[in-house]
């Protein structure tokens, strides 16, 4: 008997038949090879593949997978990371506060918070050659000096001004209820409807913020000509150490009184080259 030929065997086709059981008539067929099997089995084994990978990977069906962080997880992780960098804030404000405490105490003069924020902003520029920067230096100030040659700058004047021709803005509209004393009272209160506007009293730099139990939110700007200006009893602070104010510029909202203390109140400092003043006698409230 002749055996079939290996070569034919390999290319014989298949016929897939849908066929009525009654009359034998056949209704659909498909006709395909062993090769054309292979190939369409493992194209739809890929298709599968790929779309299960797209259903996981581009749906939010991913979050039903055990271990895979969903949105709430995430919005959590981004609240946390903004609380520890908050907090770390608050302890180096509270570092800082101390040691200036100390400092004072011990009679030293005190850290200045502008100081800080420039050598800061400075440190990552240590590395830069000094011939360079002084270059850059000299050209910048030259265009200045040529700018302002003949312009008219507001505060241009008001550097080799005394305190006295100093035009300060009022920090909050209101009534002195109680007076400057330097030994026992060395600051004033004005007092002020609750949620009343806190505002800059010169140009000047935020060089602290920070909140006591016995006076709230506190904000410190530094101003021109080594003056010191502190606004306590705020019940939110409007800006950050470190970000610049204009005269009259909302920095705080004013906090109703507390237990420690006694009315709705503004507590406010001046301080001129490391003394208190009297602000009555530089602004008009």
């Amino acid at each position: 008997m002749e055996k079939p030929d290996k070569k034919n065997k390999k290319n014989r086709s298949f016929r897939l038949a849908l066929v009525d059981a009654i009359s034998h008539e056949r209704i659909w067929s498909f006709r395909y090879t062993r090769t054309a099997m292979i190939i369409a089995l493992v194209t739809f084994f890929v298709l599968i593949v790929v779309g299960m990978y797209s259903l996981i990977a581009f749906t939010p069906v991913r979050s039903l997978i055990p271990g895979y962080p969903g949105a709430i997880s995430r919005r959590q992780a981004v609240q946390n990371a903004l609380r520890i960098d908050s907090l770390e804030t608050r302890i180096l404000q509270w570092e800082l506060y101390a040691e200036n405490l100390r400092r004072v105490v011990s009679g030293m003069e005190p850290i200045r918070m502008d100081s800080l924020i420039l050598k800061n902003k400075n440190a990552s520029r240590e590395e830069v050659d000094a011939n360079f920067l002084a270059f850059r230096d000299s050209l910048l100030r030259a265009d200045v000096d040529q700018e302002e040659q003949f312009g008219v700058d507001a505060a241009t004047p008001r550097r080799n001004l005394p305190i006295e021709a100093l035009s300060f803005y009022t920090p909050v509209k209101g009534v002195v209820s109680a007076g400057f004393d330097r030994a026992l009272h060395p600051w004033i209160d004005v007092t002020a409807p609750v949620g009343s506007v806190v505002m800059a009293v010169l140009d000047g730099t935020v060089v602290f913020t920070g909140w006591e139990e016995e006076s709230g939110n506190i904000l410190v700007i530094q101003h021109r000509g080594d003056i010191l200006s502190v606004y306590k009893n705020n019940e939110k602070l409007l800006r950050k150490v470190g970000e610049t104010v204009h005269a009259g510029t909302p920095v705080g909202v004013l906090a109703a009184s507390s237990s420690l203390t006694k009315g709705d109140h503004l507590h406010f400092e001046l301080w001129y080259e490391g003394k208190a003043l009297d602000p009555v006698q530089y602004i008009k409230f």
